[in-house]
């Protein structure tokens, strides 16, 4: 057999080999047990692909039954002040618009002055801007440098400040007494940035904060001083949470209760500088009754008028909390909260 016979030979052997698979190919859906098979196959994987579904639809129930659990739960467990049957209406012994007296620990409210009304807080802000700081900040050592930017701001708000100057050097965990003694809106400010970065960050922050203490329908801050804006407000009611949540924080707790803080010596200032809380220091001469006025914070712009938070002990120990909102004058508010605390914390006759 010659070369070009054998050549032609393989290559009809390789067309009719190609023949014969294309032929069994096509054969093969002819055969009924090749149907029976791909049957069982496709019924196979229909099962299987049903119980997938099954399976991931039952766990993305579960998963959501959990998570509106866990939400039931953290509802259950934040502090909500709570009008009762019992619950008086403050009357003409206090003259803030705004009041509520609340039991610290159940949150059950005592008397009750449209304390679910909406309010500018002013510089009960700070309250809140404490609270946040302390919790964003928890290596409190170091210092900041006072920036141009946040006595530009001071300055062009018309802020109450501590006093620092620019490129002065302040221990950071003197910015807290800062912040609430002298309602220093250079160390509020200081401390957002501390905290966050910049001011607005930190806003983010203390919004985020109200949402976690369950009182964003009632509450939203555009600042962390309390400079007045119409977006800027909350109720007497979530300032009391707002201080019940800031007292739970020890620091915070001891911050709030300072009657005075002597800071430290700086550059700018050799003698450091004496930080007052007075609105503890005035309150003291006030008859409160069974209470002793532990600690708060005041504030003031023209559209919120005066206002301040509070918080007593009476003698069996029981805490308090006290919010008024709208009062007439700074001496005002000093008046209000030791008549409201005198008239509904006192202890009944012959006890």
């Amino acid at each position: 057999m010659s070369l070009i016979d054998f050549r032609k030979k393989q290559k009809t052997h390789r067309r009719a080999s190609g023949l014969g698979r294309k032929h069994l190919r096509k054969n093969q859906w002819r055969n009924p047990y090749w149907w029976g098979f791909y049957s069982i196959l496709v019924l196979l994987l229909l099962l299987i692909g049903l119980g997938v579904h099954s399976c991931t639809k039952k766990q993305q129930e579960e998963a959501g039954d959990s998570e509106e659990i866990v939400a039931e739960q953290e509802k259950e467990t934040l502090f909500q002040p709570a009008l009762t049957e019992q619950t008086l209406q403050i009357g003409e012994e206090a003259e803030s618009e705004y009041g509520v007296l609340l039991e610290l620990q159940s949150g059950k409210i005592i008397a009750d002055r449209s304390s679910g009304e909406r309010m500018n807080p002013a510089s009960m802000t700070k309250i809140l801007t404490l609270l946040v700081a302390a919790e964003q900040i928890p290596d409190r050592r170091g210092t900041f440098t006072m920036t141009e930017e946040i006595g530009d701001y001071c300055y062009t708000n018309d802020c109450s400040v501590v006093g620092y100057q620019t490129g002065e050097a302040i221990p950071i965990v003197e910015l807290f007494y800062g912040c609430i003694q002298s309602s220093g809106a250079d160390a509020s400010l200081a401390l957002a940035e501390v905290a966050a970065g910049s001011h607005e960050a930190f806003v983010a922050l203390m919004n985020g904060k109200i949402r976690a203490l369950g009182r964003a329908n009632t509450a939203h801050f555009t600042n962390c001083v309390g400079v007045y804006d119409k977006d800027h407000y909350c109720t007497a009611q979530d300032m009391a949470v707002f201080l019940k949540a800031a007292l739970d924080n020890p620091f915070c707790r001891m911050v709030l209760s300072t009657r005075v803080y002597q800071s430290s010596p700086t550059d700018e200032h050799p003698e450091g500088m004496v930080l007052s809380n007075w609105f503890i220091r005035r309150i003291e001469d006030r008859d409160a009754g069974d209470i002793t006025v532990l600690g708060g914070k005041t504030g003031y712009v023209v559209e919120s008028k005066n206002c301040a938070a509070s918080f007593g002990k009476n003698s069996a120990g029981k805490e308090f909390i006290c919010v008024t909102g709208k009062g007439s004058g700074s001496w005002q508010v000093l008046d209000d909260h030791a008549a409201i605390y005198k008239k509904y914390c006192s202890k009944p006759e012959g006890t």
